[in-house]
């Protein structure tokens, strides 16, 4: 495990990798933490981290490269991103919209508490 800030360029293969869908869902471009990554070899294949949003609260953000899915290495990485928020003093919070996105969450302690609606208007209105 590696701790490296979320704006280095040697995380920057990852999101490449996994593709832009997965990348947006994941919220790993917004972190405001240091990124938590595992690395086989050179490539980063996994990465958690959080974005400190209002009240104390720390919105977690994982993104696993689509070839090294299905090991727990998401449960990893986003296991050091929790502690790393609780160690700041932030309630970590997990978006969980996939159904992989779940069963992570729910392997880590989480428990769903409600849902989410997120409404965009069109411009000019």
């Amino acid at each position: 495990m590696e701790v490296t800030p979320c704006d280095g360029d040697r995380s920057a293969a990852l999101p490449a990798r996994a593709g832009e869908e997965d990348v947006e869902e994941s919220g790993l471009a917004e972190i405001t933490s240091p990124a938590c990554v595992l690395r086989d070899g050179d490539d980063v294949i996994a990465a958690a981290g959080f974005r400190a949003w209002p009240r104390s609260v720390a919105h977690l953000s994982v993104l696993v490269a689509p070839d090294a899915r299905g090991r727990g290495l998401a449960r990893v990485v986003a296991s050091a991103a929790v502690a790393r928020a609780l160690d700041a003093g932030l309630l970590p919070q997990w978006r969980a919209r996939t159904h992989a996105s779940r069963r992570v969450a729910l392997a880590l302690g989480f428990r769903e508490l409600g849902t989410q609606l997120s409404i965009r208007l069109a411009d000019g209105t």
